[in-house]
């Protein structure tokens, strides 16, 4: 119980320092409306007695309007509109302090979100449950602090109005203050009940909730409408739409007619509660033992009094509901990062690279990706790698740039090893172009200018890279040339041609003018074979001193590589240039055959 109760003050805390920060000003405003808006109730209510009061007191006949007006009862009446004004302005600006604190401690957690989803290594963003906890921490979490913050201003101002009430219900009677307490119990417990509930179904539903996304996304792209037309896949889609909705509704359907039943049972205690209380004050009026005006008072106290401490309750059943998902957006947030540890800058001596039996094993998965990979590449060497789909190809680029770490042996960048390396600087040694890049939905300059934006750039680093990448002719030919924006997902966006946007990515590679190792993954897939010769010549010319590793399936490209590197199931089977593997007669010169004999 008090591991809990701490839990959930830490919560707390971490919530106003969210809130805090995002606006101080609006925190403290809220904070003082807060206090305010606690005590007009029960000045109201009291102001209230005095006006009925003063009517049934007074033995005065007005002769006019001017006597009348000018009565202790008039007075009550223009003191009371003057604090209802007062109360309604500081109730329409809390909402406005309130609203305008959403947005700003939205953007705040948000930002925090996407922050460190910038640091997770790929092996994270590849888990499963590490993804469902970014997804849960985004779609809840963001609005979840601020709950907890608008809950606890609920708290602090029913107190203050409940504590002006119970003052005002001493003369009465101690035992009827008890009686308020009691009545407001019930509706505390239907809602503290399902707090935890409600956030484990949360937390349960997450898959399908990005499934959900996911499939919306699916029919809602431009890029996956011509395959989803040709297919006919639409109706499919939309069918198992509809039943992860009836999946998730059930569940939701359940706990929400149990909460309500519940609910129900209990609200009719605190109903009986208040009429017999109503019943008595009453009964104290008609035997003269209060005035007209106290049993008035009264029985708006109680009416109230109730709403206000049940909805005090509430917020506390609804502040452990929002420390759940304010726990999980800590526990994203708190995730592990590995350290980077390496230091080493020194880029005066190129010598290469080397694999040192180098395995990778996946994170969930029983079998080797790589197994015991080793070779030597040169500086300024030109690599091939060779293999069928799943031979670890890719895997190995990967590891090379350091997205993953191997499971066993080394990798050496000019003889260090590359943990030892300093990231920044291991980074800005490549230029990579993977199979699926990214096709940014801007404009063609700022698309080519991605390659490296740790400097100014200008246009005309823009046409010198596209030059290099072979995309500067298609691109002077958009009418609006490299203020072109690309996709379909703007206005007056263009789309390019699978061809042309490969273009655009080798472009996007040369921009990183610091970049000595050039990596391409399966880059011209898009390109015939004659265009993609082309483009590998021109590549070759202008990639001089520099060490490139390619990835391609077709050998006229591949025969042009100082070295090749077969894979086959993870593990390395061939290893020299195109000629000493044709006379091995191994997988290499099987496969150069038979893509041989396809072009016969």
């Amino acid at each position: 119980m008090f591991g809990t109760f701490y839990r959930i003050v830490q919560s707390s805390k971490t919530a106003f320092q969210l809130a805090y920060r995002s606006s101080p000003i609006l925190t403290i405003l809220i904070s003082f409306l807060t206090i305010v808006n606690g005590l007009f109730p029960s000045t109201l209510v009291w102001i209230g007695k005095l006006i009925i009061d003063s009517i049934l007191i007074s033995n005065i006949e007005y002769e006019n309007w001017s006597n009348l007006l000018q009565s202790n009862t008039a007075f009550y009446v223009y003191l009371e509109g003057i604090i209802t004004i007062f109360y309604f302005g500081a109730q329409k600006l809390y909402f406005l302090c309130t609203t305008l604190l959403r947005i700003r401690l939205g953007h705040e957690v948000n930002e925090k979100i996407l922050s460190k989803a910038i640091t997770l290594e790929l092996s994270q963003f590849e888990n499963s449950e590490t993804y469902d906890q970014m997804t849960q921490a985004r779609s809840e979490a963001s609005s979840k602090p601020l709950s907890m913050v608008n809950r606890f201003f609920t708290i602090a101002q029913s107190s203050i109005t409940i504590v002006s009430f119970f003052g005002l219900l001493v003369k009465l009677s101690p035992i009827a203050s008890i009686i308020l307490v009691i009545a407001a119990i019930p509706t505390f417990i239907a809602e503290t009940r399902f707090s935890n509930h409600t956030f484990r179904l949360f937390r349960w539903k997450a898959k399908e909730t990005r499934e959900q996304v996911y499939l919306e996304t699916l029919m809602a792209r431009e890029d996956n409408a011509k395959e989803i037309l040709l297919f006919n896949l639409g109706k499919e889609f939309l069918n198992r739409y509809k039943n992860n909705f009836l999946k998730i509704y059930s569940e939701d359907k359940k706990l929400t007619i149990r909460k309500s039943f519940v609910s129900f049972l209990l609200g009719l205690i605190s109903q009986f509660a208040f009429y017999g209380s109503y019943l008595w004050i009453v009964s104290l009026a008609l035997l003269k033992k209060i005035t007209l005006g106290e049993m008035t008072m009264y029985l708006v106290i109680f009416r109230q009094g109730q709403t206000t401490f049940a909805n005090a309750l509430s917020a506390f059943g609804g502040i452990y509901e929002d420390h759940l998902y304010i726990e999980n957006l800590m526990e994203f947030l708190n995730l592990p990062i590995p350290k980077k540890l390496g230091s080493y800058k020194n880029l005066q001596k190129k010598t290469g690279i080397i694999f040192d039996n180098v395995s990778f094993l996946y994170p969930g998965s029983t079998k080797d990706s790589l197994t015991d990979v080793s070779f030597e590449l040169l500086a300024g060497e030109k690599l091939a790698i060779v293999g069928e789909n799943g031979s670890g190809k890719t895997t190995l680029i990967k590891l090379l740039t350091r997205l993953y770490s191997p499971s066993s042996g080394n990798i050496y960048l000019d003889g260090i090893n590359l943990t030892d390396w300093d990231e920044v600087t291991l980074r800005e040694r490549f230029g990579v172009i993977f199979q699926n890049f990214v096709q940014y939905q801007f404009k063609v300059g700022d698309n080519i200018g991605m390659g490296d934006v740790n400097r100014e750039q200008t246009e005309s680093q823009w046409v010198n890279a596209a030059k290099l990448g072979m995309a500067h002719d298609f691109v002077t030919r958009l009418e609006l040339g490299y203020e072109t924006r690309l996709g379909k997902w703007f206005q007056d966006g263009r789309e390019l041609s699978g061809g042309q946007w490969q273009k655009i990515a080798l472009s996007r590679a040369f921009m990183r003018t610091k970049a000595d190792i050039l990596i391409l993954d399966e880059p011209t897939s898009a390109i015939d074979a004659e265009a993609e010769m082309q483009v590998f010549e021109h590549f070759r010319e202008h990639t001089l001193g520099k060490t490139v590793i390619l990835i391609s399936h077709r050998f006229s490209t591949v025969r042009m590589a100082d070295k090749i590197l077969v894979l086959e199931q993870g593990k390395k089977t061939e290893w020299g240039d195109h000629n000493t593997l044709l006379s091995k007669k191994g997988k290499y010169e099987k496969l150069f055959r038979l893509q041989q004999a396809g072009y016969q």
